[in-house]
């Protein structure tokens, strides 16, 4: 008896493969995230709008992708928007405009790290004008937006992180799917919450060991090379050493996390300082600096 061997097929690969060849795609926010991912899609070759604010930031669009003068062509034009926005009053800013279109079956997908709670009522907001929502905050900074490693943290209906998968497999390295909306908001102020203290800590950590007479540079090696160190700790490390805080995830931003952690019902004994910590670092002018800059802040204090 013979047999004939036939090959498997995977019909949520040819959905989503018959989706894409149909779906355009829209990107609002060109800022120091959403620039690098958008350009990920870009190379990746879906059919791309993107629009910005600041006009210029688009740009290095024009050779390959559409420019959309306002928000409201872009989602006219488009099947699947992505927005990356610096907080809750850009977000409004622009959902309020998105809400007034005609969107039914479009899937918007927010990238941006908001309130918990104001995400939650947009995606109901959208969901009553027959849009599907997302919210995939993500996990790392400036190098791994433009490497396409980031991980991304998605909540929302399962079939909403199907449709948007694809594109998301072009910006990061992992997606994970955490729960209904707003659950990705949640896991992503957790996280940050953490950093923030890891990277005061480390602040505080490198400064005591300078006032001992151990060098920064010796530290930090021994820091990374020991059961201290993390992704985190390295990717700081050059900063540190150079003194040289630009920006790759701004300590206003660090601080904007933390004071949603706290509404989210962070409560815990560290809450407060790291509060107090960083919300002083901005008032004393570190803000548009990168979060480690809180060292300078410290060594002042």
């Amino acid at each position: 008896m013979s047999f004939i061997i036939l090959p498997v097929i995977s019909y949520t690969s040819i959905y989503i493969a018959n989706r894409m060849t149909m779906e355009k795609v829209g990107f609002i926010g060109l800022g120091n995230m959403g620039y690098p991912m958008a350009k990920n899609l870009e190379r990746a070759g879906f059919p791309l709008s993107v629009y910005n604010r600041t006009a210029a930031r688009a740009s290095a669009f024009a050779a390959q992708s559409t420019i959309s003068p306002n928000v409201e062509t872009l989602v006219r034009k488009n099947d699947v928007i992505f927005t990356m926005l610096t907080n809750d009053e850009a977000v409004a800013v622009v959902y309020d405009i998105i809400v007034k279109q005609e969107i039914a079956g479009k899937l918007f997908v927010d990238m941006s790290t908001i309130s918990q709670k104001r995400s939650q009522e947009l995606a109901a907001t959208l969901r009553s004008k027959g849009a599907a929502f997302v919210d995939a905050p993500v996990a790392g900074s400036t190098v791994p937006a433009a490497e396409g490693t980031l991980i991304i943290i998605a909540g929302g209906e399962a079939a909403d992180i199907v449709r948007a998968k694809p594109y998301f497999e072009k910006m990061g390295k992992l997606t994970k799917h955490v729960g209904g909306n707003g659950q990705g908001i949640a896991a992503k102020l957790a996280i940050n919450y953490f950093l923030s203290t890891l990277y005061q800590g480390l602040a505080e950590t490198v400064l005591f060991s300078e006032s001992l007479g151990i060098s920064r540079t010796d530290m930090l090696e021994i820091i990374n090379e020991s059961a201290s160190g993390s992704g985190a700790t390295k990717v700081k490390t050059p900063l540190l050493v150079n003194e040289d805080y630009k920006a790759a995830f701004a300590l206003d931003l660090m601080l904007k996390d933390v004071l949603l952690a706290q509404e989210a019902g962070a409560d815990y004994p560290l809450t407060k300082p790291l509060i107090e910590t960083y919300s002083t670092a901005q008032k004393e002018g570190f803000g548009e600096q990168d979060v480690i800059a809180v060292i300078n802040y410290l060594r002042k204090k």
